[in-house]
């Protein structure tokens, strides 16, 4: 197949990484791969094996930049064109694509106003697209519910690479973090920013900590709410208590200076972060949003807890305090992203829907050359 991927950037986030992702596994099983990206912001263009163009858009909604890239679709003739979350869309869709359009979405709710009203106006664009693919049952019932789908819709859950995502025993990173082998090292991964409710986390470690706990916060990441966290750390008295580690390129050896992680996120889709972690073998302990239900079996792999309700997430990290209760914990985690979300298997669906997608093509095509015979 020739495949193009359009994204909105390549800022570091969940769905720009897992275009990236599938985009190299793609082109690794022989496909031919394009990809173009909206807005100049390369953060994670190293992680892209394959050439790329940004469009250079100057502002929100630029013509030019849609007009480039109908020429760059133009030339590649894809088969098949995937664009990443509904900004992207609207620009594939602009681009007026000949092949079938396809819209992988990642986001849940909204988190303002503005962004309610751009879900409105994106709901044309969706209506129009050959296929939706939605990354958990929960998400893609909640955006229906909104008129927000396209003609086909479907579900493809997450996934990671297995062997890139493998235990390999506690980071020396503990003691370099200055943590002790008695710390209970509670980690949270993820850009620092208000939907990810950061300061939550801080605020039960001052609890834990209250109940005789020795817990310990390492943020994995940085962003906008680090003020806010660094702030809330002091005015807990856990100056000690809170470390943020900036934003890092490789962030297995500081998930493995933790004992769980936490997702206290008042919305995700289906948090790649999670199953990251739980590969590595960590129980986690997340907020009852998206798709949390779909991927955490309470009390086997991990814990759920009501979004916002800090005296629940206190419970829950309690129990994990124990190395007797977390550590079956996290062997089941292992496994469960292993039967059930591996990178293979997201490959493999994802490349068998743009298969029958492109299949669509092949069929225009014929009928349209039926049509100018006649």
């Amino acid at each position: 197949m020739r495949l193009f991927f359009v994204t909105g950037s390549l800022v570091h986030g969940g769905a720009e990484r897992h275009a990236i992702t599938l985009a190299n596994r793609l082109a690794e099983r022989g496909h031919d791969v394009h990809f173009a990206y909206v807005k100049n912001d390369p953060s994670q263009l190293p992680r892209l094996q394959i050439p790329s163009t940004c469009l250079h858009a100057g502002r929100y909604l630029d013509l030019q930049a849609a007009g480039r890239l109908k020429e760059m679709l133009r030339r590649a003739r894809p088969t098949a064109i995937l664009a990443t979350n509904p900004y992207a869309l609207m620009y594939a869709s602009l681009a007026r694509p000949i092949a079938p359009l396809a819209v992988s979405l990642h986001s849940t709710f909204t988190r303002s106003a503005k962004e309610w009203l751009q879900m409105l106006a994106y709901r044309p664009f969706f209506w129009r697209a050959e296929r939706a693919m939605f990354v958990c049952k929960r998400q893609m019932s909640h955006w229906r519910r909104r008129a927000l789908s396209a003609r086909s819709n479907e579900v493809i859950y997450n996934g990671v690479d297995l062997d890139y995502w493998v235990q390999q025993g506690k980071s020396t990173l503990r003691q370099v973090l200055g943590f002790s082998d008695d710390d209970y090292v509670i980690g949270l991964s993820a850009v620092l920013r208000p939907e990810k409710n950061p300061v939550q986390l801080v605020e039960a470690v001052a609890m834990l900590r209250r109940r005789g706990i020795p817990a310990r916060a390492l943020l994995i990441g940085d962003g906008e709410m680090r003020p806010a966290v660094e702030a809330a750390a002091r005015r807990l008295g856990l100056a000690g208590g809170v470390s943020i580690t900036g934003l890092v390129q490789d962030v297995r050896p500081f998930l493995a200076a933790c004992d769980v992680l936490a997702l206290t996120s008042h919305t995700e889709a289906f948090s790649l972060a999670a199953i990251e972690a739980m590969a590595l073998g960590l129980p986690v302990v997340h907020a009852d949003v998206g798709g949390a239900a779909e991927m955490i079996r309470p009390g086997h792999d991990g814990l759920l807890f009501p979004r916002g309700d800090t005296g629940t997430l206190v419970d829950r990290l309690a129990t994990l305090a124990d190395p007797a209760a977390r550590q079956p914990m996290g062997r089941n985690a292992r496994r469960t992203v292993e039967t059930r979300f591996s990178e293979r298997a997201m490959v493999e669906r994802y490349e068998s829907s743009l298969t029958e997608l492109a299949s669509i093509r092949s069929k225009r095509e014929s009928l349209r050359r039926r049509a100018t015979a006649h």
